[in-house]
């Protein structure tokens, strides 16, 4: 399969290029640097890397930017950074990307756990992946061509804590969640969340 993976240079993304490249084609695709770059914010960025790349069998995202903060402290930026780029950044990949996706292709967003699982200063995260995780179960029922869309709902992933230097005993290994992206595009599930828990 041809793959296109966006947000391949994060501790996620690395997990999942390493996992799928051993018997797919995998393009990675980064903010900064990779095979191909975009800007998941820009419309315009996102349809030049579907040119450049044409044709695949597989999306997947694994981006999302997000900001902790209290309901106090937190301004209105921060709901926006959540907004801009976790929600409507993923949307647009799949607005624009249904049209470069094969006849039986799949899309795989990122969401997370922070709407399941509160925590004290996840206000905007959460409502940016329940946003996520309710686009993809309402979209799923308008795809044709037999094409799906899924996302995968991590918890905290180790790696991620042991870089923050914070207790990881409650973490889920990256190689651990990368299997629920390979699970999402080689089953027939559709408009599902799976949870990376």
């Amino acid at each position: 399969m041809k793959i296109l993976a966006i947000g391949a240079n994060g501790v996620i993304g690395q997990a999942v290029v390493n996992d799928l490249q051993r018997d797919n084609e995998v393009i990675a695709v980064g903010h900064s640097h990779g095979d191909y770059l975009v800007d998941i914010e820009s419309t315009e960025s996102i349809r030049a890397l579907y040119n450049n790349v044409g044709k695949v069998d597989a999306i997947i995202s694994m981006v999302g930017n997000g900001q902790m903060g209290s309901l106090e402290d937190m301004p209105e930026s921060g709901y926006r950074t959540v907004l801009d780029n976790k929600v409507m950044g993923q949307v647009n990949l799949v607005r624009i990307g249904l049209d470069y996706l094969n006849k039986g292709g799949s899309i795989t967003l990122t969401s997370g756990q922070a709407s399941n699982r509160p925590m004290l200063g996840t206000g905007a995260i959460a409502m940016g992946v329940a946003a996520v995780n309710a686009f993809v179960t309402s979209i799923a029922l308008e795809l044709k061509e037999d094409k799906r869309i899924n996302a995968v709902s991590p918890r905290m992933v180790k790696e991620t804590m042991e870089l923050w230097g914070i207790d990881s005993s409650s973490g889920i290994p990256a190689t651990d969640v990368a299997e629920h992206y390979r699970d999402s595009i080689e089953s027939q599930k559709n408009g599902e969340v799976l949870d990376a828990i």
